[in-house]
């Protein structure tokens, strides 16, 4: 188990009840308010896919899939997904979309293998988004255009919470600022990757950290990053400071998808060049799929922050160790 933070004297003004009603408020309005700042389709999108698709989201390399074996298909195999990240581009050209349209989908995953804190758990709720752009819009130009979108619908419900709660203060600065992790690492020499997180993000409020994924000049990485879906020249996280945990907290990562040039480079930096045999990877390879950017906004995430929980766990239904719940009870924080 992750770290517990127990604020002092925490007590959400909200009842379960209430809080219920007001997480159906916060997903209702964000996600007309993302759809209609992006563009976007909704869709529907698979709980689970085969392992020889190539579909499912490695994330860092190392996590477990859950996976089970399907009766009707003489127990062949099938993974619940980690994220939409490529799915999501097959998608829009299976279902025709054009330049400048794009879809997006409710996504659950099972990350059996997270350490569950205050901000993770093993159940993940997103909104995944993806939109087709031209091969010459695969530039930061359109990454930041995009960014401040997204920055956009999040400025926009929080506003609109705080219209509907009196307890909740509009916290997210107008702007959002963008900084590389490079530029980063320069500015916190000798801080780990979530001190420079933390500092920047209660510096300015609200900050896109972008090229996540690369080795910075120290030879480390500011994060992991697959390297099938997202270019790690072209991505990034948005980061905002949570001032009921005094954290830097991670609302939406997001990016220019690979190309084929920055395919193969990635695979062959992250020594798993064999994936290039998967069937999502050649038909990428093959220049059958169309560029996208795309990403993910966490739906539990964005909910505590706007409601402003102590622990994701009052704003999402999970398992929990022992040791949390007994926790959770002794400070006032009631899961769900």
């Amino acid at each position: 188990m992750g770290e517990f933070i127990t604020p002092e004297g925490y007590e959400s003004p909200l009842t379960i009840r209430e809080t219920e009603v007001a997480i159906k408020e916060i997903k209702d309005h964000f996600e007309r308010a993302l759809a209609k700042s992006l563009h976007l389709t909704r869709v529907s999108a698979p709980l689970f896919v085969k392992p020889e698709s190539g579909m499912n989201d490695n994330l860092n390399g190392v996590e477990r899939p859950v996976s089970f074996g399907i009766k009707a298909l003489d127990d062949e195999a099938a993974e619940i997904v980690h994220s939409l990240a490529k799915w999501k581009r097959h998608a829009l050209k299976r279902y025709e979309f054009h330049s400048g349209e794009g879809l997006y989908t409710d996504m659950t995953a099972i990350r059996r293998d997270e350490d569950p804190d205050n901000i993770h758990s093993i159940y993940v709720d997103q909104w995944d988004w993806e939109k087709v752009i031209s091969k010459e819009e695969r530039n930061t130009e359109t990454l930041q255009y995009t960014v401040r979108k997204v920055y956009a619908a999040l400025k926009e419900t929080e506003d609109f919470m705080s219209r509907r709660y009196n307890y909740i203060e509009a916290l997210l600065p107008d702007e959002i600022t963008f900084i590389t992790s490079q530029e980063l690492e320069d500015m916190y020499p000798g801080a780990t990757a979530k001190e420079r997180e933390y500092n920047i993000a209660k510096a300015k409020g609200a900050v896109f950290i972008s090229q996540i994924g690369k080795v910075l000049a120290s030879g480390e990485k500011h994060d992991g990053r697959a390297p099938d879906y997202d270019d790690w020249e072209l991505n990034g996280d948005i980061i905002v400071y949570y001032p009921v945990l005094d954290i830097a907290l991670e609302l939406s990562s997001m990016g220019i998808r690979v190309d084929e040039e920055a395919m193969r480079r990635q695979l062959k930096l992250a020594g798993c060049e064999e994936r290039a045999e998967l069937a999502f990877h050649k038909q990428l390879l093959n220049g059958e799929l169309p560029y996208t950017i795309g990403g993910g906004i966490g739906q539990s995430r964005i909910c505590m922050y706007y409601l402003r929980k102590a622990h994701i766990g009052e704003v999402q239904s999970a398992i929990w160790p022992d040791e949390t719940h007994e926790i959770a009870e002794a400070h006032h924080i009631h899961l769900l």
